[in-house]
């Protein structure tokens, strides 16, 4: 069932995992996101699917992991956050400037999420590179507006998470839960 599957998605360094390690720690299930996990398998095995050397090659796992992931959530009872989705890797291409195959777009319309998608917005203030993240921000901020355009012409509804703590967020994405799960008579 895929009204369970909300996605969390937005720039780089927007307060996305922080957000979701606090909703895990709260008991809500969760995926994690491809990219960082990607680029440490890849590093770790001299791979070369990174988004600094073979962005294309990057892309596909990411799809790859993508697929999995929904998937796996959809197997899982109640409702789930997932640390981006599909259309994701539509809006990656889309900032490196590459083409989009035809089969990722089926596959973003077939594989769906909750229609409302959390989007957490460019937050220079709390931006911060590390060893994955080597994005500037002004890349940070073009690859939030790329999934805002993305999941809004996928027909889903963005719901702005507010800047605010980590622990007011929480609260602000469970209210939405809420009211975003069928009650049972």
């Amino acid at each position: 069932m895929t009204a369970q599957l909300h996605v969390i998605t937005g720039g780089p360094g927007s307060g996305k995992s922080s957000l979701i390690q606090a909703l895990t720690a709260e008991g809500l299930r969760s995926m994690p996101e491809a990219g960082r996990a990607i680029i440490q398998q890849q590093v770790e095995t001299g791979g070369d699917a990174l988004p600094w050397a073979d962005r294309l090659a990057f892309a596909e796992q990411m799809f790859r992991w993508e697929l999995r992931t929904h998937r796996e959530a959809r197997e899982q009872r109640g409702p789930v956050i997932l640390d981006r989705g599909l259309p994701d890797v539509i809006g990656y291409l889309r900032v490196c400037g590459l083409p989009v195959p035809p089969y990722l777009w089926k596959a973003a319309k077939l594989f769906r999420y909750h229609r409302r998608v959390f989007i957490a917005p460019h937050w220079p203030e709390i931006y911060a590179q590390d060893t994955e993240r080597k994005q500037d921000l002004t890349e940070a901020e073009a690859t939030c507006r790329a999934m805002q355009e993305v999941y809004t012409s996928l027909g889903y509804e963005l719901l702005p998470l507010p800047l605010v703590s980590i622990p007011e967020r929480v609260r602000f994405v469970r209210s939405h839960l809420e009211h975003a799960t069928p009650r049972s008579s």
